[in-house]
């Protein structure tokens, strides 16, 4: 099974078996982890405890536009969008945004959520049980004279365009908070990045294809547990390796440009252990107990397949607190 994202990400806890993720043309990928490709900066919400209204998505910190096209000064909303229950009964989910709108198949709200502002699981508080439990199938269209912006729109606006749709049929209401969280920085390690730079204009004839068929780059594929990338960020990277720690990634890397890598992913056996102290420090008070089963660990691989190291932090983070969501108008 294929599923064809815009945000990076495959979840374990929705148990995504293959993925193929647009970073440049999706909203969003989650597995043992994919997130968001562009920017990693979530949405910034009214402060306190005032909800946006629907058509007032919180300005983003947007990701550079191309120099060729300038991201459009009001962000496209969707004219119509259509909402039902899945009952296909798959494990697999997609979601993509394509050159006149967004659909989702197969997809939890708790799931969308998170992918509208851009975080992790532990920068979401006060949904419904519901929520994680629930999925949807969603086909949203903006007007036909908002195509033409759709095109030029970076990856944090799309997240408000369907950060709107949340807010406008499922009555979704929240505030921000800002705690102090366990994090992991990623930074190189001391043998020095193992990251292949992407060649400008490759079309990867030999490399995976995206719904389209065609090669291209600004994706990420997951598939039978190795993740393989062509021509993306390292802040692609992020949002998988916070689904394979359960902490939020920061990138700290210092590299730019655009990288080809594969990444084999540990199999994964309940929490993912923490770093022993040769791997990039000693575990913190509120690390779990380190890894003695002999098995690779997300630690290990990151460092001996990319050159790459998880160093545990602490850092403040925003936390969205949901006040109010509800089960949306279904057509």
């Amino acid at each position: 099974m294929n599923a064809a994202v815009p945000y990076p990400r495959i979840s374990a806890q929705i148990g995504i078996a293959k993925a193929v993720f647009s970073t440049t043309a999706l909203l969003a990928l989650c597995a043992a982890g994919v997130g968001w490709a562009q920017s990693m900066t979530p949405p910034n919400p009214p402060p306190g405890n005032a909800p946006i209204t629907s058509g007032q998505p919180p300005a983003a910190a947007s990701a550079a536009a191309p120099a060729s096209a300038a991201a459009p000064a009001k962000i496209p909303e969707f004219a119509v969008a259509s909402i039902k229950a899945d009952k296909s009964g798959s494990n697999g989910i997609r979601l993509m945004f394509g050159p006149d709108g967004f659909t989702a198949s197969n997809v939890p709200l708790k799931f969308l959520i998170r992918e509208a502002f851009g975080v992790n699981d532990d920068q979401i508080s006060g949904e419904p049980d519901w929520a994680a439990g629930t999925s949807f199938d969603i086909d949203a269209k903006v007007d036909s004279s908002d195509v033409a912006a759709m095109k030029n729109l970076s990856f944090d606006q799309r997240r408000e365009m369907v950060l709107a749709l949340l807010v406008d049929r499922f009555g979704l209401k929240y505030h921000q908070e800002t705690k102090e969280l366990p994090v992991y920085a990623l930074v190189v390690a001391k043998g020095g990045s193992k990251l292949q730079p992407a060649k400008p204009g490759d079309t990867y004839p030999n490399g995976f294809k995206g719904p389209d068929g065609k090669g291209a780059a600004g994706m990420i594929r997951m598939s039978d547990g190795e993740l393989t990338a062509q021509a993306v960020e390292v802040g692609s990277l992020l949002r998988i390796l916070s689904q394979q720690t359960g902490r939020t990634v920061l990138d700290k890397t210092g590299l730019t440009g655009k990288f080809d890598f594969t990444l084999k992913l540990p199999a994964m056996h309940g929490p993912m252990p923490m770093p022993h102290p040769r791997d990039g420090g000693a575990p913190g008070a509120d690390d779990s107990a380190p890894d003695d089963t002999g098995e690779a660990s997300i630690f290990t691989d990151v460092e001996e397949q990319l050159g790459l190291k998880l160093e545990s932090q602490k850092a403040p983070l925003p936390v969205y607190v949901i006040d109010h969501i509800e089960q949306p108008s279904v057509n």
